[in-house]
């Protein structure tokens, strides 16, 4: 799952709203987001039908013309202020949101016009760079609240051999999908002695968590209001952080997605330019809008940024490949004869028994073999699947 993030007023709601068509309040206000939204984005992927010159039957996704679109998760959370850790503004309860989150989509506004409260301010007056450094402070302190009363007795404990540090810290920080990779990353880029975490100073541990947030919630920056004429500025600025990122118009691709529902445009998510198909049927400002949306975003920028945010989000920030299983390798289709009828979004390094159990349990408990539907060849349990593979599965047990 992957968090939407940043302060109140920089468009995640729209963002978010954009995203995934789900009708959420937007105001120019503070804490508009008090409980967070969930709901369904899309990834886009290179279909394999074209390759395979078949014509498929997606059933837990969509192909628009070689296109697939794949479902995944998005929470938005409700705006956080300097000072969330310490329960500012809700804070503690907006934290909590993004506990479960596997990377972070933040928000930033690019324009400079809202300070760091999220209140209304000339453009150009607020550093967008501020924001980026604040977010980083917040999780790592709220990191550091949870982990620093127990961190005596932590520390006591992995010295005294009865369990290591690796193991107490991932049992402590579990909640917050911590994973051990992640802990073992964060003690070798801060070269900390994990034998003798009793002599680490506080610097040390706020090190050690910095770091383990950067690791554990992989961040791009999605720099929005990009309209605005103060934001060109600031996104050379954004740039020098060292952040992925991305310029974005949210509100652009709500509306083009808006229309998009209507049927009055051609347009795919993530594309570089539309269609309007009803020309007839737009208001003089619905016309307008459209117009100025072609050409001050997407012939300057390429797209508004928020499909392509989503995906640098899950095949970069979390590193996942996309795969299609088949029953049938001759007509590449499941037992009822759909053809390419799923795509599975997984991360890199999973292997053929692994995707069997995220199909279904028994396939996984059963599985004898899969093969390659590229080179018609079995591949084991440990085979290590790459981005676009088309396998078939071979078990002693069917799926229910």
């Amino acid at each position: 799952m992957v968090g939407v993030v940043g302060k109140p007023n920089t468009g995640k709601s729209t963002f978010f709203s954009a995203a995934t068509l789900t009708p959420v309040e937007i105001a120019s206000r503070p804490f508009t987001t008090i409980k967070p939204n969930r709901g369904i984005g899309y990834i886009r992927s290179p279909c394999v039908c074209k390759e395979f010159n078949v014509k498929d039957n997606p059933q837990n996704s969509l192909c628009l013309d070689g296109i697939r679109l794949i479902p995944v998760e998005l929470i938005d959370c409700a705006g956080l202020v300097p000072g969330a850790w310490q329960g500012r503004g809700l804070g503690n309860q907006f934290l909590d949101e993004i506990r479960k989150a596997d990377a972070l989509i933040h928000i930033v506004d690019a324009s400079g016009s809202t300070d760091s409260e999220g209140k209304m301010v000339k453009p150009g007056t607020h550093d967008p760079r501020e924001d980026v450094k604040f977010l980083e402070t917040e999780i790592t302190m709220w990191f550091n609240q949870i982990l620093k009363k127990d961190w005596p007795k932590l520390a006591r404990t992995a010295e005294s051999a009865t369990t290591d540090l690796l193991t107490l810290l991932e049992n402590r920080l579990s909640g917050l999908a911590i994973k051990r990779s992640h802990i073992i990353e964060a003690l070798r880029k801060t070269t900390l002695n994990a034998e003798k975490p009793t002599k680490w100073t506080n610097d040390d541990l706020l090190k050690f968590l910095d770091t383990l947030r950067g690791v554990s919630k992989p961040t791009l920056i999605a720099a929005n209001k990009i309209d605005l004429p103060s934001a060109e500025e600031n996104l050379e600025k954004l740039k020098e952080l060292g952040y992925m990122f991305i310029p974005c118009c949210a509100e652009a691709e709500l509306a083009l997605r808006r229309a998009t529902e209507k049927e009055l445009i051609d347009y795919r998510p993530g594309d570089s330019d539309f269609t309007i198909v009803k020309p007839e049927e737009l208001t003089n400002v619905q016309s307008k809008a459209l117009q100025v949306i072609k050409e001050k975003i997407l012939r300057k920028f390429k797209s508004t940024g928020v499909q392509q945010a989503i995906n640098m989000a899950f095949f970069q920030l979390l590193n996942m490949i996309v795969v299609y299983p088949v029953e049938d390798l001759e007509h590449l289709s499941d037992h009822k004869g759909k053809v390419l009828p799923d795509a599975y979004v997984v991360p890199y390094g999973t292997n053929a028994r692994q995707l069997a159990y995220k199909i279904h349990t028994e396939l996984g408990e059963g599985f004898i073999y899969a093969v390659d539907a590229r080179k018609k060849r079995r591949i084991g349990e440990n085979h290590v699947l790459k981005d676009s593979d088309v396998v078939s599965i071979v078990s002693a047990k069917k799926r229910a």
